[in-house]
């Protein structure tokens, strides 16, 4: 039977197994999720240096397509190999997980989380070629999408089966979401800060 051959795989594993499998799992989260958040922050900024005039633009993008490179390649990417693979680790000392609905939810937000990986490189790629199509107002729009996700995931690792959805829930995803909007609306404000000072400097208007 599935089950059985599934719960034979818990007997390899010695005791501290499921133990080391999930520190290590916990550090892989934090690494590949720091590794996301500055990312796309990075893909914003290589965005808006194509508003500078020509020497500091290729000078700006050229800085940060190396940033981006280095980040996707020596954080963000291991953390998530590091972070899937001790999940791996988990399901194999604990099998009977794979028969439960809240981790099948779980493992299809995973799924989406590695497709948003895999769309950041891809992403990275057009940034570098100069083919990219997307503006900082959506790319901030974009960062804020793992933000939603890792909360779901870890609604789902702490109630399990028990997911609530009372008022407490809704009152901590409409947060989550007034989080997201304030920090486009501050980028909004600064933004058109910046462009009101520099047309206030000397010279400003006529430039």
């Amino acid at each position: 039977m599935p089950f059985s051959t599934a719960g034979s795989l818990a007997l390899i594993w010695p005791p501290e197994a499921y133990l080391w499998f999930k520190t290590l799992h916990i550090v892989g989260v934090v690494v590949w999720f720091a590794g996301l958040f500055y990312l796309v922050r990075l893909f914003i900024y290589h965005q808006e240096a194509a508003e500078l005039e020509p020497t500091l633009r290729v000078a700006f993008q050229s800085q940060y397509a190396l940033m981006e490179r280095r980040l996707a390649n020596i954080i963000t990417t291991p953390g998530m190999v590091v972070a899937v693979v001790c999940a791996l680790g988990l399901l194999s000392v604990n099998p009977a997980w794979l028969h439960q609905g809240w981790m099948h939810a779980k493992l299809a937000f995973v799924l989406a989380l590695l497709a948003y990986h895999g769309f950041c490189y891809k992403l990275m790629g057009q940034l570098q070629r100069g083919q990219c199509d997307w503006s900082a107002k959506q790319l901030r729009a974009l960062n804020e999408l793992p933000t939603l996700l890792l909360l779901i995931v870890v609604m789902l690792v702490v109630f399990k089966n028990q997911f609530p959805t009372g008022a407490a829930t809704w009152l901590i995803v409409a947060l989550v979401l007034f989080m997201a909007a304030s920090i486009q609306f501050y980028a909004r404000w600064r933004r058109l800060r910046a462009e009101r000072l520099a047309a206030e400097l000397p010279g400003g208007a006529a430039g």
